[in-house]
C-alpha cells in the first residue's frame, strides 16, 4: 500500500540507536567534559603551573603571569573551538559525516595524552596547547554530530535525535563535576588523570563507529552512490520499503542541482537562504549570550552567601548539573510534541525573567536574610529554562532549516557564531561583573528578551516536515520560488510527479 508522508511513522531501530548513542558519546560527551573538567582542580593547576615556574627560574611567578597563563588555558579552548567550526564545511564534504567524526578522535586523544603527562614532563605549556587542540575536538563535534544525526534520523524522531547530542554534552559537564569532587580526583594526585580522561570516549567511538552507516543523504546527493545510500537506509529503518525516503532525497537533489555545493561566501550571498541565515545566527548568539556561562560562574558565591558550607558547594554544584541533564533529557521526549519553536520561545522566556529576578534577589541578598535562598532558587529556574529551548534546539533547527547543498556551510557559520559568542563571554563577563555587579544580569535578560521576540516573528515551526517543506516556507519569506534543476514546476506538484514515476519504475 501507498503510504502518505503525513501518514508515514518511522520507530526507532537497535542499528539508528547505537549509531545515535556512540556518536554522541564519542564526540559531544568531551565537548561537555572539557567545558567542567578544568574547574574543580583549578587550584592544584595553578599551584603546579607556580611550582613549575619556580623550579625553572628559582623564583615564584608574579600574580598577573599567574592569571595571565590560566585565562589563557581556559580561553584556548573556545578559541579553538572556533577554529574546529571553520574546518566544518571542507571536512564533511570531503570525508563524509561518520568520518569526520572518525578524523576528529585525532584531536581528542593527542590532546589527552599531553595532558596527562604534563606533569610528570613538568610543563604547562603543553596544557595551554592541548587545550586549544582539545577545543578543535568540541567545534567539529558540535557541528558534526547533530548534522549526523539529523541526516540519519526519519523526520518524525528528526527533532529528539537531534537533542541527544545536547544531552551528552550535559552529562559530559557532569561526569566532570562529580569526578571534580576533592575525595574522587579533584585533588594535587588526581587532576592530570581527570584531564587525561577525555581520550576514552575517542577511542571507543574509534573503535565502534566503523560498523555503522554513513549519512545517506551524503551518500545519495554528494556522492551520486544510491545503492550504498539504499543500504544505509534499510539498516537504520529496519526495512526494505525506503522508497518513500529515497524519493524525497532525489527531489532534493534536483531541486538543488543548479545551485552545486554552497561555500560560506555563496551562502552568505544567496537570496533564497537570507532568513535561514539570520535565524541561526540570531539563535546561536542568543544561545551564548543569554548569561549561561555567567550563571554558572556565579553559582558558587551565590551558593557560598545562602550559607552552603564551601565543603559542601561542589555537592551543589553536582545537584544543579544534574537537574541540567534531567531536564534536556525531558526535552528529547517532549519535542517532538511540542515542537521546537515552542521549546525556544519557553526556554529564552524562563531565562529573561530568571535573569531579571536574580539581579533583585542579589542587590538585596545582604540586607535581606532570606533573599540568598531567592537566588539559588532563580539559578536552578535558569538552567531548567536554558535546557529545554536554547541550549538544545539551535542545533536542531540549523539541521532543519537548509538543504544538503548549503548544510554544511549553514553549520560552519553556525558553530563560529557559537564559539566567538562563547568566547566573548568569558573575555568580558570578568569586567562587566566588576563594572556593574549583580545589574551585569539586566544585559542578559535583554539579550533574552531581543531573541525571544525574533523567534516570535520569524522562525516558523519545523516540526515533522521534510527538508523541501521547510525550504519552502522560508521560500515565502525570502520572496523566491524553489526551482528544480530539469523545470520549474511548483514543489508539490514535482513532488507528485517525481513519486509517480517512482511508483511506475518500481511496478
Amino acid at each position: 500500500p501507498i503510504v502518505s508522508d503525513q501518514q508515514r511513522v518511522v520507530i526507532l531501530t537497535v542499528v539508528l540507536v547505537l549509531a545515535t548513542l556512540i556518536s554522541a558519546f564519542g564526540s559531544s560527551f568531551q565537548y561537555g567534559y572539557n567545558v567542567a573538567v578544568i574547574n574543580s582542580p583549578s587550584p592544584f593547576m595553578q599551584q603546579f603551573y607556580n611550582t613549575t615556574y619556580m623550579e625553572r627560574y628559582g623564583s615564584p611567578m608574579e600574580e598577573n603571569l599567574l592569571t595571565l597563563l590560566w585565562s589563557l588555558s581556559v580561553s584556548m579552548y573556545p578559541l579553538g573551538g572556533f577554529f574546529g567550526s571553520l574546518m566544518v564545511a571542507p571536512l564533511v564534504n570531503k570525508l563524509g559525516r561518520k568520518g569526520t567524526l572518525l578524523f576528529n578522535n585525532i584531536f581528542s586523544i593527542v590532546p589527552a595524552v599531553m595532558m596527562g603527562v604534563s606533569e610528570i614532563a613538568k610543563t604547562y605549556e603543553i596544557i595551554i596547547v592541548a587545550r586549544f587542540i582539545v577545543g578543535i575536538c568540541a567545534g567539529l563535534s558540535s557541528n558534526v554530530v547533530p548534522m549526523y544525526l539529523g541526516e540519519l534520523s526519519p523526520k518524525n524522531l528528526r527533532g529528539a535525535l537531534g537533542i541527544i547530542p545536547q544531552l551528552f554534552i550535559t552529562i559530559g559537564i557532569l561526569s566532570a563535576q562529580v569526578l571534580g569532587i576533592r575525595n574522587i580526583l579533584g585533588n594535587s594526585t588526581g587532576w592530570t588523570l581527570m584531564l587525561g580522561l577525555t581520550g576514552i570516549p575517542a577511542m571507543i567511538e574509534l573503535l565502534l563507529l566503523p560498523f555503522f552507516p554513513e549519512s545517506p543523504r551524503y551518500m545519495l546527493i554528494q556522492r551520486g552512490d544510491e545503492k550504498t545510500a539504499k543500504k544505509a537506509l534499510q539498516r537504520l529503518r529496519g526495512s526494505n520499503d525506503v522508497d518513500a525516503e529515497l524519493s524525497e532525497m532525489r527531489l532534493e537533489d534536483q531541486s538543488e542541482r543548479a545551485d552545486g555545493r554552497l561555500s560560506v561566501l555563496s551562502l552568505l550571498s544567496q537570496r533564497s537562504l537570507r532568513w535561514q541565515l539570520i535565524s541561526i545566527i540570531a539563535m546561536n548568539m542568543g544561545q551564548q549570550l543569554s548569561g549561561v556561562n555567567a550563571i554558572y560562574y556565579y553559582a558558587d558565591s551565590i551558593y557560598a552567601t545562602a550559607g552552603v558550607k564551601q565543603s559542601d558547594i561542589q555537592y551543589v554544584t553536582v545537584g544543579t548539573g544534574a537537574v541540567n541533564v534531567f531536564m534536556t533529557m525531558a526535552a528529547v521526549f517532549i519535542v517532538e510534541a511540542s515542537g521546537r519553536r515552542l521549546l525556544l520561545l519557553c526556554g529564552f522566556g524562563i531565562c529573561c525573567g530568571a535573569c531579571v529576578l536574580l539581579t533583585v534577589a542579589l542587590t538585596f541578598q545582604e540586607s535581606v536574610t532570606w533573599m540568598p535562598y531567592i537566588s539559588i532558587t532563580c539559578v536552578i529556574i535558569y538552567v531548567i529554562g536554558h535546557a529545554i529551548g536554547p541550549s538544545p534546539i539551535p542545533y536542531v533547527v540549523t539541521t532543519e532549516m537548509f538543504r544538503q547543498s548549503a548544510r554544511p556551510a549553514a553549520f560552519m557559520v553556525a558553530g563560529s557564531v557559537h564559539w566567538l559568542s562563547n568566547f566573548t563571554v568569558g573575555l568580558i563577563f570578568p569586567f562587566l561583573e566588576v563594572s556593574l555587579g549583580s545589574y551585569s544580569f539586566i544585559i542578559f535578560s535583554f539579550i533574552c528578551l531581543v531573541t525571544l521576540i525574533y523567534i516570535w516573528l520569524v522562525v516558523p515551526e519545523t516540526k515533522n516536515k521534510t527538508f523541501l517543506e521547510i525550504c519552502q516556507i522560508f521560500a515565502k519569506r525570502n520572496n523566491v520560488e524553489i526551482k528544480l534543476g530539469d523545470g520549474d514546476l511548483p514543489l508539490k506538484e514535482s513532488k507528485e510527479s517525481l513519486e509517480d514515476a517512482v511508483r511506475v519504475t518500481a511496478f
